[in-house]
């Protein structure tokens, strides 16, 4: 199909381009494909990074700041009872009691989970502010490929000791069903602000650092555990009005009678431009080896001598 419709206009190219983006364990990917929807029934979009007004804020940004800001005053010394702010639907002073007494490998271990929070939520106060750049525990993220670290990085060298404590800590928990075991230092690497699970995920790694390692529930970070995605049923419902839309086939499914009518008139470029999106969303809901891939790294070998 592409290969027909070359070249394309700059409007059908940033539509594409947002189509490249999409992470259905985005907190707002539900609403992202819609915007796409209607950019490719109108054939042109004003969507896109940076098209947020100056001091606008989604609300997720000040379960962020809220997140950080309870951290830093248990951090600080202060009692968890006191911290009067919600971190999403939850007290702050529920996800502090988790973290039972303090000891400075706590303190340690809490401090890169502010540094993740902050750096990957673009909450640094000075980007030049190297204490608040977030160093990868067990992760190393490559040009193409994603990979373990053996030794403990340069960042982490005057508290080796923690490092290794904590990439040793072993959290227990499912993955697709199946038991699973995975190291508390990934477990903070992907602890991504802008995952819908994040303040579930937050939970779990707070209860780990204080010795609890049977997760009560999964851990889910981008393509583990997507089965429990929320919106799962809807992307799968959009995924079968698209195909629809794009080849005319009975899939003897349920499809969104609204977004046909949304799509208006069938063009080869809209085709296009939808069966791209189908599938990206395909390709997530169902994720392909590279995510098998991210689930072993969870528990590198050279970590799992030390299994419990």
């Amino acid at each position: 199909m592409e290969d027909r419709l070359v070249p394309f206009s700059a409007d059908v190219l940033k539509i594409r381009e947002l189509i490249s983006t999409i992470e259905l364990c985005h907190h707002k990917a539900e609403q992202r494909v819609s915007n796409i929807i209607a950019a490719i029934a109108a054939g042109e979009t004003i969507k896109g990074l940076g098209t947020r007004l100056p001091g606008q804020r989604h609300p997720a940004e000040i379960v962020w700041r809220n997140a950080c800001a309870a951290l830093s005053a248990w951090i600080a010394g202060c009692p968890s009872t006191e911290v009067d702010l919600s971190i999403g639907t939850v007290p702050a002073s529920h996800l502090l009691a988790c973290l039972g007494e303090r000891s400075p490998l706590k303190e340690w271990q809490v401090q890169r989970v502010i540094d993740k929070i902050r750096c990957t939520a673009s909450m640094r106060q000075s980007p030049d502010d190297s204490a608040e750049q977030y160093v990868w525990l067990l992760l190393n993220e490559g040009e193409n490929e994603i990979t373990t670290c053996r030794q403990c990085p340069e960042h982490y060298k005057e508290h080796q000791d923690f490092w290794l404590k904590t990439v040793r800590t072993i959290i227990y928990d499912t993955e697709n069903g199946d038991k699973a075991a995975l190291s508390l230092g990934f477990v903070i690497d992907m602890l991504w602000p802008c995952h819908w699970g994040f303040v579930s995920n937050l939970e779990i790694v707070l209860e780990a650092i204080n010795g609890r390692l049977i997760a009560q529930r999964p851990f889910a970070a981008c393509a583990r555990n997507i089965s429990m995605l929320p919106n799962r049923r809807r992307m799968k419902l959009v995924s079968d009005t698209l195909q629809l839309f794009c080849f005319g086939q009975d899939l003897d499914q349920e499809v969104d009678a609204d977004l046909l009518v949304m799509l208006g008139e069938s063009t080869e470029v809209k085709k296009w431009l939808a069966a791209s999106l189908d599938k990206t969303i395909r390709l997530q809901l169902g994720p392909p080896f590279c995510s098998e891939i991210l689930s072993a790294l969870a528990l590198p070998d050279w970590i799992r001598q030390f299994k419990q």
